[in-house]
């Protein structure tokens, strides 16, 4: 995903840390983005990552934590945390599961506990706007469900910049394998490399659970071998000091990623792959003009006609 960080870096890292940039060339910062993409690939440890590469205030939000069932409760939440926000700032507000507090409005109360839905995202859109210019608070939205979303939340001015995050291709599969078992003590026969080929199409946190089955396989052969080895221990007389020492340290081997794949299983399929590229080619073409806009071509300038002289052949050549 290095182009979506890229752009993350430079919409979030560059107001947080130049503002004198954008107040020289008289233009205020971007406020927010909404990173949309399929579950598990991992907006939220985007998110956090970049709060923790700027050093800012990080305030995580979690949509549904927001609503309450008091009346004006899930709006005095949702302002408080905005306070505190401008309190710290810079200051970096994360909204996860956006969509839970900004679906599209439905202009009623009917199966919505009297519009607390629609008061709610009312305080948000009032929130964002009304947020000090001289105060950098920096919002960022998560969502599966880019769809729903009310269009007053996207416009210009708010989370008007929006960032797919796709699964991870063959190249980062590997890299989070790795990061993954980083610190686990893996045997020589285990290809990392052959195990990020044979996961297309799975996220972040299927690989993850992955690792994670195999490292219980381990550690369930270990606990096995060190109960066979006490077993052996009391039957003979042996030193079962020497018996410990000779054993070799867990590991995970080949066999155990082999039979945590037999477990394997993909979180997406490819219906909602295909659902998000579709959104995400549909949102390009609505917005702007894409690479049909061209300033019209210059004039050439025309040369003045000479002043007219004393000859007469000159008057009407």
């Amino acid at each position: 995903m290095r182009k979506q960080l890229a752009q993350i870096r430079e919409l979030v890292e560059l107001p947080l840390r130049h503002p004198q940039l954008f107040k020289s060339i008289g233009v205020k910062p971007p406020k927010g983005i909404l990173m949309y993409g399929p579950p598990g690939s991992g907006k939220t440890l985007i998110a956090r990552a970049v709060a923790n590469e700027t050093g800012a205030f990080f305030l995580v939000i979690n949509g549904p934590e927001i609503m309450s069932k008091m009346a004006g409760e899930s709006e005095s939440n949702l302002r408080k945390a905005f306070e505190e926000a401008e309190k710290n700032a810079p200051s970096i507000i994360f909204i996860d599961e956006i969509d839970s507090i900004a679906p599209k409005r439905r202009g009623g109360s009917a199966g919505d506990a009297g519009g607390a839905g629609d008061r709610v995202l009312n305080q948000l859109l009032t929130e964002m706007d009304g947020m000090n210019a001289k105060k950098t608070v920096f919002i960022i939205g998560a969502t599966n469900r880019p769809d729903i979303i009310d269009s007053a939340l996207l416009r210009p001015g708010r989370l008007d910049q929006l960032i797919y995050i796709p699964l991870p291709d063959e190249a980062s599969r590997l890299q989070i394998f790795k990061a993954c078992l980083r610190k686990s003590p893996l045997a020589g026969n285990v290809d990392l490399a052959t195990l990020a080929k044979f996961t297309a199409g799975f996220s972040g946190a299927d690989i993850t659970e992955i690792c994670q089955r195999a490292c219980k396989y381990a550690i369930r052969e270990d606990i096995e071998k060190d109960i066979e080895r006490q077993r052996k221990a009391k039957e003979s007389s042996g030193d079962m000091e020497v018996d410990s020492a000779a054993e070799e340290p867990a590991q995970i081997k080949a066999v155990h990623f082999e039979e945590s794949m037999k477990f394997a299983r993909r979180s997406v399929s490819d219906a909602d792959i295909r659902k998000y590229t579709a959104f995400a080619q549909t949102l390009q073409q609505s917005r702007g003009f894409g690479s049909e806009f061209r300033f019209p071509a210059q004039p050439q300038s025309v040369a003045e006609p000479a002043p007219p002289g004393d000859d007469e052949d000159d008057l009407y050549a």
